[in-house]
């Protein structure tokens, strides 16, 4: 690959260029330079803001791009950054190392039986909070973290019941944008932490981590709700994640891209979706047209939502609608309108196969 490209003087000398140009002291110096002439013109422009930066104190690793101003030109400089092609390779490379290959797990019968409700929900893997400007520290780490220690609060709370099946709710805003260009999936700016890969490849470590962890207790249904800050890229995740435990008898998934979910457990029926859509007050009579089949077997009818960050609940006639608590910390817009100090929480539920909810589980942090 070619390209006309226009270069200051001694940039053309350190490229050895452009001769006939740099004996006229022309400036700018106007050539055409090949891949190989390109990749070291980027290096040289590269050390260039190096040293400089390192004679102003500046950690260059911690430069996104940067602006190449001269007499001559002005140029956006952006570093490498990786491929959606790369971003697969690396999942395909990391799954063929750890072969998931999972053997099938024998349950015994439960005695009194309960289905365990895990919902994370919120999370915004890639949010940047400052206690400097908000009062609160947020960023991957804590995100990543506040799950782990959350699924493993909601689980030791659950140690008094025998739980035969669980159902673990992804999706739901796991990531914080949706877009290089650090924004969501509508365009509208955020305060962000790391890269947008990097964030995508903790969250599928997470998410493989919480799955592996709760295997161990029962057989998983994993339900997937996609939502407004990550609309693509969650569902990419959700399929990934999906992939990964292609060979597991104890796991199933609904991942695709439908707005509401529905799950059956004995006499319950559990929706869930993210809670940008639908209004609250139309859930019910849509999880009566589109889970009909389950609709007359079931007396308990659940609607978890998400989306809002704190909660609330209301009972309609046959069913009831729950917000849901996020275990993230408000930004700066949202520490400027005044949208924090809920509690933050991971939280889940125990259902009955035949009396319902009959429990609620509240991890907070």
């Amino acid at each position: 690959m070619k390209k006309r490209i226009r270069l200051s003087l001694s940039e053309a000398k350190a490229l050895n260029v452009g001769q006939k140009q740099i004996a006229k002291n022309l400036n700018p110096v106007r050539v055409v330079l090949d891949q190989h002439q390109l990749e070291e013109l980027n290096k040289l422009r590269h050390e260039g803001v190096s040293a400089y930066c390192e004679t102003r104190g500046i950690d260059f690793n911690s430069i996104i791009e940067y602006w190449d101003k001269t007499k001559e030109y002005s140029i956006r400089v952006r570093p490498e950054v990786k491929a959606i092609n790369d971003i697969s390779k690396e999942i395909i490379e990391h799954m063929q190392q750890y072969s998931p290959a999972y053997p099938e797990i024998k349950r015994i019968t439960q005695d009194k039986p309960h289905l365990l409700v895990v919902d994370p929900a919120d999370v915004h893997i890639g949010k940047l909070s400052r206690a400097f400007e908000t009062g609160e520290e947020y960023d991957s780490e804590i995100a990543v973290q506040r799950v782990r220690e959350g699924v493993l609060g909601i689980l030791n709370k659950s140690l008094g019941f025998n739980i035969n099946q669980i159902l673990l709710i992804i999706g739901n805003d796991i990531l914080h944008i949706d877009t290089p260009k650090r924004t969501t999936t509508s365009g509208t700016p955020q305060d962000t932490d790391g890269m947008w890969y990097d964030n995508f490849l903790k969250a599928k470590s997470l998410y493989v981590e919480l799955i592996e962890m709760l295997m161990t207790v029962a057989d998983v249904h994993v339900t997937f709700n996609p939502s407004n800050h990550d609309y693509t890229n969650g569902f990419f995740l959700a399929d990934v994640i999906a992939c990964w435990f292609r060979e597991s008898k104890n796991i199933t998934f609904d991942v695709s891209p439908m707005h509401r979910k529905y799950y059956k457990y004995g006499s319950n029926l559990i929706g869930t979706t993210h809670g940008d859509g639908a209004k609250t007050n139309d859930l019910p009579l849509l999880m009566a047209v589109e889970a009909k089949k389950y609709w007359s077997d079931t007396k308990h009818r659940y609607v978890y939502t998400h989306h809002v960050h704190h909660k609330n609940a209301k009972d309609f006639a046959g069913v009831t609608v729950e917000s849901l608590r996020s275990p993230s910390a408000a930004d700066s817009w949202h520490h400027k309108k005044g949208y924090q100090h809920n509690p933050k929480a991971i939280e889940g539920f125990i259902h009955h196969p035949i009396h319902g909810q009959v429990a609620r589980l509240t991890h907070i942090f």
